[in-house]
């Protein structure tokens, strides 16, 4: 899912060489129909004949991973700089965890020699994550939630296969078997041998809607800082994990922010006020008022931006095939884009 702000975002982007649509779904929807149209043959026969070949801007691109591999060595460096630790100390992170990009980024770190200990996965109320860790057990047959955290509501987290092809003795067939098991039963299971692997670097815990708000009231009242509802998650998650190693354990745990606040205006108001706005824009001001942070320019002048982009499809496959076939053929003519006063 995605919140009012980012909607608008999207749907109100310039440029005459792009065309947005919404997906009647959820993210579990979307990325199944998108991961099929990439292994679609006749669909990137299609593309091909037009002369476009076709990526992604998500973690289905092993190429966003990249750059966030570089910010964990960065936030290392900058507890080194700043002399809170010294080179080779280890250090916790904790990442608020949906598709399981980022925290398998900082694994990735980690791998690289990095010196992390345990990498936290802080899951929403869609905890199937932290239900894995703790079992070994995939279940995505279950109640999918939204909440004030939306690019975490996912019930299948895409990467997740990459770390399993590692642990599993980087055994493609195993891999491919359990996704497929995942994909027509909902669920599969590892050993108790590669669980063990697992616990080895990471730590799960979940944060539903009440712990999220509370830990960011609790940030904003000790140090002022507004952060934005995903961080929140993670804050919990990285309360929790000091509260079970106990007080001696001094390591530090860096955890990950996600996003402006800004973009998620109403719920960030409600959790450090308890002011509940349904306008968005008044959300911002009012967060404005309450944080004296300054709201992004791009997302104030969001309000007085023309919607150029208002359709919706089906999470099917053969629907968003015909749809990017006819973009890229230059058969979707581009909304005009109004001129700028």
């Amino acid at each position: 899912g995605v919140s009012k702000m980012q909607r608008l975002q999207m749907c109100t982007q310039d440029g005459n060489n792009v065309f947005v649509a919404g997906v009647k779904g959820n993210f579990d929807d979307c990325q199944r129909a998108v991961k099929k149209l990439f292994a679609s043959s006749d669909f990137n026969a299609a593309l091909k004949e037009k002369g476009v070949l076709l990526s992604s801007a998500n973690s289905i691109n092993f190429g966003r991973l990249v750059p966030q591999i570089a910010y964990y060595f960065s936030a290392y460096a900058d507890l080194v700089s700043s002399e809170q630790i010294a080179p080779g100390d280890e250090v916790d992170f904790s990442v608020p965890t949906g598709n399981f990009g980022d925290i398998l980024a900082g694994w990735y770190a980690k791998k690289m020699g990095l010196p992390v200990r345990k990498l936290v996965c802080a899951s929403n109320r869609n905890r199937v994550l932290t239900e894995f860790f703790a079992k070994g057990v995939y279940d995505a047959k279950r109640t999918f939630y939204r909440t004030m955290s939306p690019s975490m509501d996912i019930l299948v987290s895409s990467n997740l296969e990459r770390l399993l092809f590692e642990v599993s003795g980087r055994n493609a067939a195993l891999t491919a078997e359990r996704m497929k098991s995942l994909s027509e039963r909902g669920s599969y299971e590892i050993s108790g041998a590669e669980l063990g692997l697992l616990e080895e670097d990471f730590f799960a815990a979940y944060a539903g809607e009440d712990e999220t708000v509370e830990a960011m009231y609790e940030i904003f009242e000790e140090y002022g800082y507004p952060m934005d509802t995903h961080t929140g998650v993670a804050m919990y998650a990285a309360d929790f994990f000091r509260e079970k190693r106990g007080d001696k354990d001094t390591t530090p745990v860096v955890v990950l922010s996600t996003a402006n606040p800004y973009k998620f205006p109403q719920d960030v108001l409600y959790a450090l006020s308890g002011n509940d706005v349904k306008d968005s824009f008044k959300g911002i001001k009012r967060l404005n008022l309450l944080t004296a942070m300054k709201p992004p320019k791009c997302l104030l002048e969001l309000r007085y931006k023309p919607v150029r982009f208002k359709q919706s499809l089906p999470a099917d496959e053969k629907k968003l095939c015909a749809e990017i076939v006819r973009f890229a053929g230059g058969e979707i003519a581009p909304v005009p884009v109004a001129p700028k006063k």
